[in-house]
């Protein structure tokens, strides 16, 4: 498969630089070398990116039913989102799942500049609305050099400037008690820019305890407070609840993919303990962007975080209330043939956790009663040179630093442990040839570096793991991108070769608790393609905008030297990863403003356990989104309804991981309706 890809990778070369260039007249397609990357700090075109870097924009999170970020997010060739129940995300780039048996971990996520990830290493992606941000950049591959520690990838969250000033309205209604509305007031003027935005969702959910319901408030302001300066503002408080209905085995899945989990002899159910997770979350972050000339700037911010998360299980019953802070600085320095930066990172965490009894969802008995610490901090460095013949080389690196501390007061005496990590040092080096202005190739090594997140040091099994160890990884890849076809076509292809050492997987108890271990190695090696073709219409033609889309993902991830009860597992596939996703779409707009987005995905089956006895069925699935969108002079209008799951497969989103007693799977929903309306008044 891989030598298939890097013959058609050839082709693609040879046909790109012997094509015709000619420069389009439209804007009506934006081709893959327009758009600009932040990622890495390079702020240039991604034709002149040498990493794996996908990219969402607002318009593409707009084609889909708008209630969720997965299916925009999963365009991305190389990413996996899951969605176990309404509001329980899971996120995978290039394969990390293995240590998420919920939330986002190992993939470090950033808003507009500043850590979201907290200093334990766990990301409530779920406090977002979708109109939270405009665009999303995903790093594929260790992004350690620049991001801190970590061999799954980065997220990249955005908001765009407070333009025009306005207010926005949006409604949407569907299946399954499905209801979201947000207000969006925008102010603007030649020194500052200001957002503000509420949004509620709430949904009863496809299967038995699945209700959900989130409230969003979120201001953001970009003060000018100086010629060379400026401040920015982000807050965000969040008050989320969504029951957790827990998994299923084949049969129960088979029989009634709706029910919640039920009593398994002296156990209870899901619904009996009303399983559930309460999450409300203050987040607010200050940075100041200081420019002192033409060559030297500054971009310094610091961020604190307030959490009260309650989570009432099957087995359990716990409360949490954590406390965050952190900071970075980068600086940089512009020279004619590159530029410089360096700076670091620096992050704390503090967090009390009492696990009670579980008494019908009410907390009973004390248990345990402990308090966790946990600093960590790194350094970075990148430099880039732009040497003749357009060519481009970024040298960069960062040391690492993780101590976690651990008191459990419920003891008697009182149990104290720490775990300090030694510092470790992260290097990339990455080369870029632009051959010209449609073909640019692209060949980086990157060392990744992820040591145990907290809930893997201290999982929910309810001790403190002394003994796991780091994730250590080499990456190294090769790409191509560019556009041919009069620039009609653009194109994007990696292929790229992971080695990760003391891989941590999940291990599952059989009354649900989890823990985690070392597994040995893997090897993922894989591809990504993504293509998009968009003819060169003119502007009074009926047919006003028309594009056709793919992208394509390749694993081939396989556990190596690791061994469990005496089995050697050498050679499996790697738990939890289809080997093939295939995603695919059309987008047309027709000059009255009707328009339709139409989507296909297919992913092939998934090994559900690390033996490979337990696979999860391969599944498609088709969508559609259509409507009429109008702008007048100070109006503008969307109307729009669409179907999720049009061929009403019965499939698993999101499995448990090794679980005991094969209770792997997490029905998603059958075939759903939704429609909205988005309105808009400009104030200039």
């Amino acid at each position: 498969m891989i030598r298939g890809l890097i013959l058609f990778i050839c082709i693609v070369l040879a046909f790109s630089a012997t094509a015709q260039q000619e420069s389009r007249s439209t804007d009506s397609t934006k081709i893959l070398s327009e758009v600009v990357i932040e990622a890495f700090q390079y702020d240039r075109p991604l034709s002149e990116i040498p990493a794996s870097v996908g990219v969402v924009s607002e318009k593409d999170f707009s084609r889909f039913s708008n209630s969720s970020l997965l299916p925009a997010i999963n365009t991305i060739p190389g990413v996996r989102m899951e969605e176990r129940s309404p509001g329980s995300y899971r996120l995978a780039i290039r394969g990390s799942s293995l240590r998420s048996p919920f939330g986002v971990r190992n993939v470090k996520v950033y808003w507009n500049g500043l850590p979201f990830t907290d200093a334990g290493g766990n990301t409530y992606i779920n406090l977002f609305d979708q109109s939270s941000f405009q665009q999303a950049e995903v790093i594929k591959g260790p992004g350690t050099s620049l991001y801190g520690a970590g061999t799954g990838g980065v997220l990249l969250l955005k908001n765009s400037p407070a333009t025009p000033s306005g207010v926005n309205i949006s409604a949407l209604a569907g299946s399954y008690g499905l209801m979201q509305y947000s207000v969006q007031a925008k102010a603007q003027d030649e020194q500052s820019s200001i957002r503000v935005l509420y949004a509620h969702q709430q949904s009863d959910g496809y299967r038995e305890q699945t209700k959900m319901a989130r409230d969003v408030i979120q201001a953001q302001g970009d003060f000018m407070v100086s010629d060379k300066g400026t401040l920015s503002t982000n807050i965000l408080y969040t008050d989320i609840y969504y029951q957790t209905p827990g998994a299923l085995t084949k049969q129960q899945f088979d029989e009634n993919p709706k029910q919640a989990r039920p009593a398994s002899g002296a156990g209870p159910g899901a619904v009996e303990q009303h399983a559930t997770i309460y999450n409300k979350t203050f987040y607010s972050g200050l940075s100041y962007d200081y420019r002192w000339n033409d060559r030297w700037s500054n971009k310094t911010g610091a961020y604190g975080t307030l959490t009260q998360f309650d989570n009432p299980t099957i087995r359990n019953y716990e409360r949490r209330a954590e406390q965050g802070l952190g900071a970075r600085t980068n600086t940089q320095y512009d020279f004619t043939k590159g530029k410089v930066n360096f700076g670091g990172e620096y992050q704390r965490s503090f967090s009390p956790v009492k696990v009670y009894a579980n008494n019908l969802g009410q907390s009973a008995a004390l248990q345990t009663d402990d308090e966790i610490s946990i600093n960590t901090y790194f350094a970075f460095a990148q430099a880039e040179f732009f040497l003749p013949s357009d060519f481009f080389v970024t040298l960069g690196g960062s040391i690492n630093k993780l101590n976690v501390s651990f008191l459990r007061l419920s003891d008697m005496p009182s149990f104290e442990a720490d775990r300090k990590f030694d510092v470790v040092f992260s290097p990339r080096v990455a080369l870029l040839k632009k051959v010209n202005d449609d073909l640019s190739i692209h060949a980086s090594y990157s060392q990744g570096y992820s040591p145990p997140t907290v809930q893997e040091l201290y999982p929910s099994a309810g001790y403190f793991d002394q003994s796991l160890n780091p994730e250590r990884g080499n990456n190294i890849e090769f790409g191509v991108r560019g556009t041919a076809l009069q620039k009609t076509l653009s194109y994007d292809l990696v292929v790229y070769n992971f080695h990760l050492d003391q891989t941590i997987v999940v291990r599952r108890l059989e009354d649900s608790g989890e823990y985690f271990v070392n597994a040995g190695k893997t090897l993922q090696r894989g591809a990504e393609v993504q293509l998009s073709w968009s003819p060169d219409l003119s502007p009074q033609a009926f047919l006003s905008d028309f594009r056709l889309s793919t992208s394509y993902t390749f694993n081939d991830y396989t556990f190596k030297d690791y061994k469990k009860d005496n089995t050697s597992y050498d050679g499996n596939d790697l738990t939890g990863v289809a080997p093939n996703i295939l995603f695919a779409s059309m987008d047309a707009e027709l000059q009255p403003g009707v328009y339709a987005n139409v989507n296909y995905t297919y992913t092939s089956s998934i090994p559900l356990n690390d033996a490979n006895t337990d696979y999860a069925d391969s599944y498609s699935l088709l969508a559609a989104r259509a409507g009429f969108r109008k702008e007048w002079k100070k109006l503008s209008l969307d109307i729009f309804g669409g179907v999720d799951n049009l061929l009403d497969k019965k499939y698993s989103l999101g499995n448990d991981l090794n679980a005991l007693g094969g209770r792997y799977y997490n029905a998603a929903p059958g075939i759903n309706y939704f429609a909205g309306i988005k309105t808009g008044w400009k104030l200039e």
